[in-house]
Parts: structure tokens; sequence; C-alpha cells
């Protein structure tokens, strides 16, 4: 395996992590009390959105670099 397959695997690690904090943001939202209150769950929401998408892309691109 390449250096490059294996920082590419990181990386989408990381952009299943943001994803599921985007997803259990969404779930706390909805449910109407979230843990961390408002204000951070949507700083969250935020955050792990556009995280998620952008190490998602640069982990594919990587990906195919590597073959």
């Amino acid at each position: 395996m390449s250096p490059d397959y294996i920082k590419a695997q990181l990386i989408l690690l990381i952009s299943i992590v943001a994803a599921i904090a985007f997803v259990g943001c969404i779930y706390e939202l909805s449910y109407g009390a979230p843990d961390f209150g408002f204000a951070i769950t949507w700083a969250i929401l935020l955050t792990s959105l556009p995280l998620g998408v952008y190490t998602f892309f640069k982990a594919v691109t990587l990906a195919r670099k590597s073959i």
C-alpha cells in the first residue's frame, strides 16, 4: 500500500466521524433538548457538514492518485 492510500483511509475516517456528528446533531435538534445546548449543537452541525464533504472528496482524490 502506498502512503497516499493510507493517508486517504485516515482522511476518510475523519469524514465518517463528521458525518456521524452531523446526523447526531440533526437528531438532537429534532428531539428538542440537545445535550450540549442549542448553540454548541448548531456549531457542530454547521462545521461537520463542510468538513465531512471536503474530507470525503479529498480522500477519494488521494485514493485515485494512489492506484
